[in-house]
């Protein structure tokens, strides 16, 4: 017997398949709807093809659904209906009618975060317990305006599945940078990021330079900044001394452009440091790289509203919202889509549909597999589900017009939303059975204008067929 089938790859099939091969004796549950681990090696032609893989297979749909409201499973059914590749089930709500689905539309990730935090304190107010709303995203990085939103609003929440936006360690790296530039005698921060990115400097170094600068009673700035270069050769390597030398003549050079363009100072320390190459090649440099612009974003934004302001000023802004941490009492949840399989709550806030966000569109990514994403956190909501856009967004470090989520048009929230076909009932494998040709194996399936082409395979004879004119067996 086997949970979760939807999520097993095709190694785990073999293995399946091995450990059946005499008796044939097997029990899958699994939902096609919500297989959502590609990324991972994950193949939901398993779950799809069971009964090919498996002859004689029983297959049960369990279509009654004893958590959503009506109105929540309405959407969550319209949206993966135009997935083609699924076994098909409508689910059936059995607690009834609730709210309709409410759609949050906002001008920017501000906006959106301030129209939430109102939305959940309102919940809070009326007795709604903290633990029973749940905000989520597809990408991680979308998570931190909400925070900022929450920590304004003082409530309370929970990051599950990931660290909070200020305590992960690129933003804490960026954060140490902007400390020494504004105070170069923050030991510390200089600490921190001195071999960041990596300038051959190891732990024994650094300690020998910060020895001697305590007995000097000096900062390690200082002390590498007026000592002759000859006196940091007889503690460090020649080469690290030069490095050294080099890396406080580049802060000073950074804290004089701070002090005459607050604006343009983020792209001079990114340009003299290089910083997003601390996480070249790391398995989660995109992640990585993804949250440093948008920390560069929140500082060019925070410039915008007030070009006045000191560099002084925006990180005194930022202590305030990173001391926000530990707000007493219950808190929400917030989390990325895939943290949220499996968990359920009675009001959901869904963040980010926009296209590019939710469907993730580029290189790599899988239309079906977001739709699924999208059903697998619509379906998460007990009782209530917002859907949330916003107009634009700082991301990748500079502000973007965005468009809403077409998942919006195919779950039906939309006014003259477009009418999009729906999933074919058939499918690679199946049996179908033509008045002239007889019966055939489907072979594969393609869109040809409104309707769906079947490529059939007729006793060994191969040919094209309009999905109209066969019936399935």
């Amino acid at each position: 017997m086997i949970d979760e089938y939807q999520d097993t790859n095709e190694l785990q099939l073999k293995l399946i398949q091995k450990l059946c091969s005499e008796h044939n004796n097997i029990c899958v549950v699994g939902d096609d709807d919500q297989s959502i681990y590609g990324w991972r090696g994950a193949h939901i032609r398993n779950i799809i093809e069971f009964d090919q893989d498996f002859k004689n297979a029983k297959v049960f749909k369990l279509e009654e659904n004893y958590r959503s409201r009506i109105p929540i499973l309405k959407v969550a059914n319209a949206l993966i209906e135009h997935n083609r590749s699924r076994l098909g089930k409508k689910l059936i709500a059995t607690r009834g009618n609730g709210e309709e689905v409410t759609v949050l539309n906002s001008i920017d990730e501000n906006e959106e975060a301030r129209k939430i935090s109102i939305n959940i304190q309102k919940l809070l107010d009326k007795g709604i317990a903290a633990k029973e709303i749940a905000v989520l995203y597809r990408v991680n990085v979308l998570s931190r305006s909400i925070e900022e939103g929450l920590n304004r609003s003082g409530i309370g929440y929970k990051l599950v599945g990931g660290q909070r936006f200020f305590d992960r360690a690129e933003v804490k790296d960026l954060i140490s940078y902007l400390r020494i530039v504004t105070n170069p005698h923050d030991d510390f921060s200089i600490k921190r990021i001195v071999n960041k990115p990596k300038r051959g400097l190891g732990k024994a170094s650094v300690d020998k330079i910060e020895l001697a600068a305590h007995a000097n009673e000096t900062s390690i700035y200082e002390y590498i900044k007026n000592s002759d270069i000859s006196v940091l050769v007889e503690l460090v390597k020649k080469k690290n001394a030069s490095t050294l030398k080099n890396f406080v003549e580049n802060l000073d050079e950074v804290a004089r452009v701070a002090k005459e363009s607050t604006y343009e100072f983020i792209d001079v320390l990114e340009e003299t440091f290089h910083l997003k190459q601390i996480y070249k090649g790391m398995q989660d440099e995109e992640d990585r790289v993804r949250n440093m612009d948008e920390f560069y974003g929140l500082f060019r934004d925070f410039i915008k509203k007030s070009p006045d302001v000191s560099l002084d000023e925006f990180l005194n802004e930022l202590t305030l919202q990173s001391e926000q941490d530990q707000v007493e009492g219950e808190s929400i949840y917030m989390m990325s889509i895939h943290a949220s399989k499996g968990l359920e709550f009675e009001h959901v806030f869904i963040i980010g549909m926009e296209e590019g966000f939710l469907p993730l569109v580029g290189d790599g990514s899988d239309l079906e597999e977001e739709r699924r994403l999208g059903y697998v956190s619509m379906t998460r909501a007990k009782d209530t589900l917002t859907l949330s856009h916003a107009g634009s967004r700082f991301y990748k470090g500079r502000r973007s017009d965005l468009s809403k989520s077409r998942f919006f048009n195919e779950a039906g929230l939309c006014e003259g939303s477009l009418i999009v076909t729906k999933n074919t009932a058939f499918k690679k494998g199946d049996l179908v059975r033509h008045k002239v040709f007889g019966t055939g194996r489907i072979n594969g399936v393609s869109r040809a204008g409104k309707e769906f082409k079947l490529n059939i395979n007729f006793a060994g004879t191969q040919r094209d067929i309009l999905a109209s004119f066969v019936e399935r067996l």
